[in-house]
């Protein structure tokens, strides 16, 4: 029998602590009420905690082991569930109709998300690992669509627990300065306002038309939940069963591309066009997917982490610094869209909070700025994250290519 190597390790006992360091965080987040959670988010801590457990001794075991079948089917079962879930809510008529030109603010975020990759690599690899492109692609998921746009760019790119480390840290450091400079340029709005050379009508047409989105996400019943499971294992049975065929054409009619499209890459990219065309019927109807699926994905940051070591962590203070550099370059597209297209600060500062928050933090944002277009801006971090899949990959590839690095 091999030796047992961590206080818990059967795969149901593994499972049960990731779930209940998921739950202790948001737990206390909503018993303490402390705006300290605003500023480092729960997603810190549910990482960092399973790293600890997996890497302190006590006795001589570390609490739980650093492999477990529990996460390989993490990676095969609850990534792709996640993706359905928070995919088919994507409702991009509604974010057209109350944000208007502020959508294209948030899409040149997001090309500026995309050229920061490849720019602050460009300037810091040299002092990171070789494989560091694939952890500011993971990064760029995060600031594209969110925490499950990572989580899937780490699986499409194969970025090491390392990497991924690396980027949360990133990911965390970066928020607690970006989220204040969004909440206070409100008090810029009638500066920037006519430097943008906003019209005073814009404001009043997305108040009215805000005051006509109705959110219709109403209390699932038990039919609900059985038409969700359906579609989501309908979709990864789907992706799993399609991707080998898929992935063994293009091996074998253009061989260049075999390692950029993986089995894992098609089938993730699979689940998330699917998922997509979903969004466009009835299916989007179903009520609380997004609310499940967040929680998957909060299981799934666990997982990673009891997988991680501290190793590479003496990589950090590079690759943060290369982390703020790209957060300026997003910026700064953020206002050259303000300007071309019109946009007030409110609008702008949601649109990067969709990017680089998400759908965590763009409501927080939308509630300081304007607290009806709180809805919508939930709707713009998923646009945000519907993207996420297909661009951070490539932004991390497009890294790679500039930094003259193989895969």
């Amino acid at each position: 029998m091999p030796e047992i190597t961590s206080h818990v390790s059967s795969p149901i006992g593994v499972l049960a602590v990731l779930c209940f360091v998921a739950a202790f965080f948001f737990f206390l987040k909503e018993a303490t009420q402390a705006r300290f959670f605003d500023y480092v988010p729960p997603l810190l801590f549910i990482y960092a905690t399973p790293v600890f457990l997996n890497n302190l001794a006590v006795g001589g075991l570390t609490i739980i082991p650093s492999t477990s079948p529990i996460y390989s089917g993490l990676s095969s079962y609850v990534l792709p569930a996640f993706i359905v879930l928070m995919l088919i809510k994507v409702d991009l008529p509604a974010v057209v109709k109350v944000m208007g030109k502020g959508v294209l603010v948030m899409l040149m975020g997001t090309a500026g998300v995309m050229v920061g990759c490849v720019v602050a690599y460009l300037i810091v690899h040299g002092w990171l690992s070789p494989d560091a492109w694939r952890g500011y692609g993971a990064l760029a998921g995060s600031w594209i669509g969110g925490t499950a746009n990572m989580l899937a760019t780490v699986e499409i790119l194969g970025t090491s627990e390392e990497q991924l480390g690396l980027a949360v840290i990133a990911d965390n450091v970066i928020y607690v300065v970006w989220l204040p400079i969004l909440l206070t340029s409100r008090d810029f709005a009638e500066r920037f306002n006519r430097w943008a050379r906003v019209s005073d009508e814009r404001l009043d047409a997305m108040d009215a038309a805000a005051a006509s989105q109705v959110d219709a996400d109403a209390a699932p019943t038990m039919p609900q939940y059985l038409f969700l499971l359906a579609i989501v294992i309908g979709v990864t049975w789907i992706g799993r069963t399609v991707a080998p065929g898929v992935a063994d054409w293009i091996a074998s009619s253009a061989p260049a591309l075999e390692p950029v499209f993986s089995e894992t890459t098609i089938r993730i990219l699979l689940v998330t066009t699917i998922s997509l065309a979903l969004s466009a019927t009835p299916v989007s109807k179903l009520p609380n997917s997004t609310a499940i699926g967040t929680a998957l994905v909060y299981i799934f940051v666990a997982g990673m982490g009891a997988r991680a070591s501290v190793a590479g962590l003496s990589e950090a203070p590079m690759f943060v610094l290369g982390a703020f550099i790209w957060i300026f370059i997003h910026g700064a597209f953020c206002l050259a869209g303000a300007w071309l297209f019109r946009v007030d600060v409110h609008s702008v500062a949601i649109a990067s909070a969709a990017n680089i928050g998400a759908a965590a933090s763009a409501p927080i944002v939308a509630a300081h700025h304007r607290p009806n277009l709180v809805p919508v801006s939930i709707l713009m971090a998923l646009l945000g994250y519907a993207l996420g899949n297909y661009l951070a990959p490539l932004a991390g590839h497009l890294a790679r290519l500039a930094a003259g690095q193989p895969i």
